[in-house]
């Protein structure tokens, strides 16, 4: 009997609970980096894999919705843009957005969709929401090159846009929304796991914190318009991402470098926020889901 009896010093790897709410593990998620290359591609490969478009629905989704705010917004209600075409102007905020938007909601996801792997096969959780926000950035680079394009286009017609010296801060603002969506994405996914209500509530809530992230007006224009709930605007992270990235691009409006310390503050607590609820919910969320 003796001989059938295995040592626990034997074991390669022992599987246990995390002791560590804010434990990354990045060493252990370094070891698995074929698997999280493995979720990004399938992230990217089979979300448009049997479309009859394809991948053109990355290019498709931002210009007409682009179109349908310029329409409505710049000729119905006649918000001014300035002396920055209204399309352009759309198109960069939606851009951006778009990013934040991707990486929160399909983060949010990440315990009920995956349930089955989880339950099956060990690897770092915190491995799947990286794969996330890493795809995405293909989708925010193809739709970038759009913007770029038109950006070119309305250039050499006489357009009044130009980069400026903060444009080099442009990567920064990108890094912080994709935080962003990671963060509320992770502490949403957790509460998911128990409150099955919040994934029905997280697309009309996008479609609020949409409208009062200002991808759709300056944030002036709020201001103007509404004095009394312009704190609502002004002092959203996402509002002033979105307006700092058109200041970077179009040269209209302004850097205000208290508010992007305020940013990245609030990108920072989120984030870690996020990393302890969702290092928290892996222990049981097997029993729940």
């Amino acid at each position: 009997m003796k001989d059938n009896i295995i040592d626990t010093d034997d074991w390669l790897f022992e599987i246990t609970p995390k002791n560590k709410l804010l434990s990354l593990n990045l060493k252990e998620v370094w070891q698995y980096r074929d698997l999280l290359m493995l979720f990004v591609k399938r992230d990217v490969v089979t979300v448009y894999k049997q479309t009859i478009l394809g991948p053109l629905w990355y290019l498709i989704q931002p210009l007409f919705t682009s179109v349908i705010f310029t329409l409505i917004f710049n000729n119905v209600a006649n918000i001014s843009t300035g002396s920055v075409p209204p399309f352009l102007f759309n198109l960069a905020g939606i851009t951006i957005w778009n990013y934040f938007k991707e990486c929160l909601t399909a983060t949010s996801n990440t315990f009920t969709s995956n349930a089955g792997i989880f339950g099956k096969v060990y690897f770092p959780r915190i491995i799947m929401p990286f794969s996330i926000v890493i795809s995405n950035l293909l989708k925010f680079g193809i739709q970038l090159f759009i913007f770029i394009a038109f950006f070119i286009y309305y250039y050499v017609n006489g357009a009044s846009i130009s980069l400026n010296k903060f444009t080099f801060l442009f990567p920064f603002m990108v890094l912080i929304m994709g935080m962003l969506g990671l963060g509320l994405g992770m502490i949403i996914s957790s509460m998911v796991t128990k409150y099955r209500d919040l994934k029905i509530l997280i697309g009309f809530g996008m479609q609020l914190l949409m409208y009062i992230s200002a991808v759709m007006y300056p944030v002036s224009f709020f201001v103007e318009k509404l004095p009394k709930y312009a704190w609502i605007v002004e002092y959203n992270p996402l509002s002033f991402v979105i307006e700092t990235v058109r200041f970077m691009l179009l040269n209209t409006g302004k850097f205000n470098i208290s508010m992007f310390i305020y940013a990245i503050s609030i990108t920072v607590i989120i984030l870690i926020s996020g990393i302890v609820i969702f290092n928290r919910a892996e222990k049981n969320f097997i029993d729940t889901v």
